[in-house]
């Protein structure tokens, strides 16, 4: 086969592969049965929320939440805990250039 009839193949082939498709989604069967299906998944996953609900189950959306809070949550006590690390670091360095009497008050 020379690549101008392969190509030709491959355009009748989409072309009715595009009229195959404009077919189904003229047909009210079709149709009817796809909006059944959606309909049919879209309860059940209400049901699968419900559900998880009442057995107080996390679903995977209130996982995720719950991660990208304890990621928040993780940073911030990083950020607290290199503070306190400085102001260890400052007591001591005060501590350090602490001179013995200089404890007196002047006038004394």
């Amino acid at each position: 086969m020379t690549e101008e009839s392969d190509s030709g193949i491959k355009a009748r082939g989409e072309e009715a592969l595009a009229e195959l498709a404009q077919a189904l989604a003229e047909n009210p069967l079709v149709g009817g049965a796809l909006a059944r299906a959606l309909g049919a998944g879209e309860r059940a996953a209400v049901a699968q929320r419900q559900a998880l609900g009442a057995l107080n189950l996390a679903s995977s959306d209130d996982v995720d939440r719950l991660e990208i809070r304890l990621r928040s949550l993780s940073s911030r006590l990083e950020a607290i805990e290199d503070s306190v690390d400085r102001l260890g670091d400052d007591v001591a360095a005060l501590r350090a250039d602490k001179t013995p009497g200089s404890d007196v008050k002047p006038g004394s």
